[in-house]
């Protein structure tokens, strides 16, 4: 019995060291710019070792520098509830697991209807807001588990805690993926519309927005029906969007 105890301390001691040392990692990153996450990391290893490889993009825009049409953009794409929720969207949460929950009975009837034949699997849409997005960047993996998941959770409420609204849009918009090898505001800024992103008209910033759940697919289909018709719905709605 002494033994597992012994074991559980030293495992608790471990979690909490894991959660001062994210704890510090964040408080620092209200002064330092963070110079990559663990998801770039992971790209610039696959972009590396890749037959073709691809050019890496990313140059850091201080908040100011960054055009408030694609603050607006984002915000009313991604997570229109950021400058005023806790760092988690309960509702929007909500909202997608009886999406996906829908989805997957549906999976489920035409797998039993196909009668052994593939049948493609359901597409799972999530409720993260912003700063649950950057959390899961910043330091974790893509993988979909309780322990990941929780993990996500407790960083999305430390950089809630320690750094300010804009801060964390700030740091987002010069992380997040928005094409092959292409992240931050101004690297997209300029890959797709050659000019800084402070530069960047409503029209342009609406279409960075709606690149963002699928950066690379997007960048291959510039002309896609969806993704005109997805720009003029987020552009309408930006004047809406409340930045922090």
């Amino acid at each position: 019995m002494q033994s597992i105890a012994r074991g559980l301390l030293l495992l608790a001691l471990a979690v909490l060291g894991l959660q001062l040392y994210f704890a510090l990692r964040i408080a620092a990153m209200a002064y330092v710019d963070p110079q990559s996450t663990a998801f770039e990391r992971s790209e610039l290893w696959r972009i590396s070792t890749a037959p073709e490889r691809s050019h890496w993009q990313q140059d850091w825009a201080p908040y100011g520098q960054i055009s408030r049409a694609l603050k607006s953009a984002v915000l009313a794409s991604e997570d229109d509830g950021f400058a005023t929720h806790g760092g988690v969207d309960w509702g929007a949460i909500n909202a997608a697991w009886h999406k996906n929950a829908k989805a997957e009975a549906r999976a489920e009837a035409r797998s039993a209807a196909a009668k052994g034949r593939p049948v493609k699997a359901p597409k799972i849409v999530g409720g993260s807001t912003i700063t649950q997005q950057l959390a899961k960047n910043l330091f974790l993996s893509g993988e979909r588990t309780i322990v990941r998941k929780s993990q996500e959770l407790i960083i999305t409420l430390l950089l809630e805690a320690l750094l300010s609204k804009e801060r964390i849009l700030e740091i987002y918009l010069n992380n997040v993926e928005w094409g092959d090898g292409v992240f931050g505001a101004q690297a997209a800024a300029r890959r797709y519309f050659r000019k800084d992103a402070a530069q960047l008209t409503s029209a342009e910033a609406a279409r960075l927005a709606v690149m963002l759940p699928r950066p690379k697919f997007f960048e291959k289909v510039p002309g896609s029906e969806y993704l005109a018709n997805r720009s003029a719905l987020i552009q309408g709605r930006m004047s809406d969007a409340q930045l922090p």
